[in-house]
């Protein structure tokens, strides 16, 4: 008989969680596959409350949380299998970087040759091998933030939850850190991020679950999610010479609900309501040959677009 094969989502099934009157998450529902998934939403939207749920320092008031099929019944299995990198640091004074790690895999009950090579090996992963004998109280911001994730890391879990990862990294770290992120993902594994930062979550994203006031709003490949909203205007930018006159004809031809011209002048983004008929009307545009159409692209299939639409805010302050 063939065994049942290891569940390798993280599963939220008619989650609630209150904090006396105040909601902290409502009636969530989610099946996270590996990869990278990104957490987005407001401040109180509940972001840090599903990571502590997921990592089992919450319980829900109503429904279920299962990490790799692990219940927060059985916390050793469910710490042995994720990596947690909270948002705010505290480190025991006067340590460095190589002894903080180094007693953390002890305390984890590893002997001291395996503990070393741990410390070593994440130091190396993060980027601060060279940093590995400072102390801790002289690391920079950025070098905090990736200690922070080199000890989530150190065991090597299967699940690691990442709480404003990049806040504080310069733009060479943060490309580093993105470069892990990818490769871990690449592995099989969950790297499950809460980021403020829009465009870096459309950057990174295998998928997005977009909050607001404790409830999820939308869910998944962010070119999925915005092709479910069928009700708001699909927006494009179309490059092209004489911007005022494509925009006159698209609204002759009664496409386009709005079109702008684009802050740099060499082009316009429409909204339109009925893309087949918009792109259709382009095409005629092109073959009558008085205009030059050097390219046409979606201008809201990203993070930033939906947010707005979904939460109301104007910007990267999620």
């Amino acid at each position: 008989m063939s065994q049942p094969q290891a569940d390798t989502r993280v599963l939220f099934e008619d989650v609630s969680k209150f904090y006396g009157e105040v909601l902290g998450i409502n009636r969530v529902s989610l099946a996270l596959p590996p990869g990278i998934t990104s957490l987005v939403g407001p401040n109180g939207s509940g972001k840090t409350t599903l990571m502590n749920l997921m990592a089992g320092l919450l319980r829900p008031d109503r429904g279920s949380v299962r990490v790799l099929g692990i219940g927060p019944d059985r916390p050793e299995a469910l710490f042995r299998a994720l990596g947690y990198c909270a948002q705010y640091d505290s480190f025991p004074a006067g340590l460095t970087g190589y002894q903080f790690l180094y007693h953390f895999a002890r305390v984890r009950g590893l002997a001291r040759d395996e503990a070393s090579r741990s410390a070593r090996t994440s130091l190396e992963r993060v980027g601060l091998a060279d940093a590995a004998r400072r102390r801790i109280g002289a690391y920079s911001k950025g070098m905090r933030q990736r200690i922070k994730l080199a000890q989530a890391m150190a065991h090597d879990p299967s699940v690691l939850l990442l709480d404003e990862p990049l806040n504080g990294l310069d733009p060479v770290a943060r490309a580093e850190v993105i470069d892990l992120f990818r490769a871990l993902a690449r592995e099989g594994r969950h790297v499950i991020v809460s980021s403020h930062i829009l465009h870096e979550v459309d950057l990174i994203s295998d998928c997005v679950v977009i909050l607001k006031n404790g409830y999820v709003v939308a869910e998944g490949n962010i070119r999925a999610v915005r092709g479910e909203m069928q009700n708001r205007p699909v927006q494009v930018l179309v490059r092209c010479d004489r911007p005022e006159q494509v925009a006159s004809r698209l609204f002759e031809d009664g496409c386009v609900v709005e079109a702008r011209l684009h802050e740099d002048r060499a082009g316009l983004l429409a909204s339109t309501k009925e893309p087949d008929r918009f792109y259709l009307a382009l095409n005629r545009i092109v073959t009558e040959g008085r205009h030059t159409i050097e390219s046409i692209m979606p201008a809201d299939e990203d993070v930033r677009a939906v947010y707005r639409y979904l939460v109301g805010a104007s910007g990267e302050g999620a």
